[in-house]
């Protein structure tokens, strides 16, 4: 097993050469990747708790979520302690801050979810995330739509948006937000759902009942909770083949919601040095505080 050295810090690396994806994509591979892109993802990871989908034997092996700081973490991976919602003893969470954490965090093959709340203020969100996941037949294309539909009319209440793929079958659209409390956030994302799915019958949909989503983008707000949690930017995701939670630009989503391919939202490992060479960090905005808007306050802008 080889030791190397991250940082000044030691980690030992396991099995590099296994096989993770069908795809033949090996976990030396993998390990490659975040350690070439930690510039990007380690931002959108500091200080925010994590909790950790593990799928060590690939994504159609045993799969996973740890919370609590697995056995045999280093004494130098950073840890916070994170209130559990109906009291007790709290959580103990695993904090990256650096890239040796992230290749700590990825050597035991894991995607990365974080809260929308920082460490230091739990269930005080400082973004807002809403999830488009669409009900077959509705494809990612009509995700584009209802997209491009909340950028504008978040616009209206001045919030930034930025948007990027899940690595599955959807996208996330984000903001930056003003400390305000996860239960404030979490009301406006769901009146916010619901004013989507009246402004766009028969594309979108805000309920949770799941008899009611075929054929529509269910728009989830329920991550705005403070005890959920959603994938990072530039997390890896346990799918079939090596696709990446992507910032995407919202000419791209423009694009396909006029008709163009839709696989171009397919994005993989391979394509991100790529994409971040050509269009840089198109989530960079949302991990400054200047960046950040306050929600308007109740009766105030467009959701009731």
């Amino acid at each position: 097993m080889p030791v190397v050295t991250v940082e000044g810090r030691r980690l030992t690396l396991t099995r590099l050469d296994k096989v993770i994806y069908p795809d033949g994509t090996t976990k030396g591979e993998l390990l490659h990747y975040y350690a070439s892109h930690g510039d990007a993802l380690i931002p959108h990871l500091a200080d925010r708790p994590l909790s950790l989908l593990r799928y060590p034997d690939g994504p159609e092996g045993q799969r996973f979520f740890t919370k609590n700081v697995p056995p045999g973490t280093p004494d130098w991976v950073n840890v916070a302690d994170v209130p559990r919602s109906g009291g007790g003893e709290p959580l103990r969470q695993v904090v990256v801050d650096d890239l040796p954490g992230l290749m700590w965090a990825a050597n035991l093959v894991t995607e990365l979810h974080t809260h929308q709340w920082r460490a230091q203020a739990p269930g005080v969100a400082d973004r807002l995330v809403l999830d488009l996941d669409p009900g077959a037949p509705a494809t990612i294309a009509d995700c584009c739509r209802v997209a491009l539909w909340l950028r504008e009319r978040l616009a209206d209440d001045g919030l930034a948006a930025y948007a990027k793929t899940s690595g599955s079958k959807g996208l996330h659209v984000l903001c930056p937000l003003r400390p305000t409390p996860s239960a404030r956030a979490s009301e406006y994302a769901k009146a916010l759902a619901r004013e989507a799915a009246r402004a766009l019958p028969g594309l979108a949909i805000g309920e949770m009942a799941r008899r009611l989503r075929p054929g529509k983008v269910f728009i989830d707000h329920s991550q705005n909770a403070a005890r959920k949690t959603t994938a990072a930017p530039y997390t890896l995701r346990a799918r079939r083949a090596p696709t990446v939670s992507a910032p995407v630009g919202w000419d791209e989503l423009d694009e396909v919601a006029e008709g163009g391919d839709p696989a171009s939202l397919d994005i993989r490992m391979a394509d991100i040095a790529g994409r971040l060479a050509e269009r840089g960090e198109l989530m960079r905005d949302l991990t400054r505080a200047s960046a950040a808007r306050p929600l308007p306050e109740p009766g105030e802008g467009r959701p009731t």
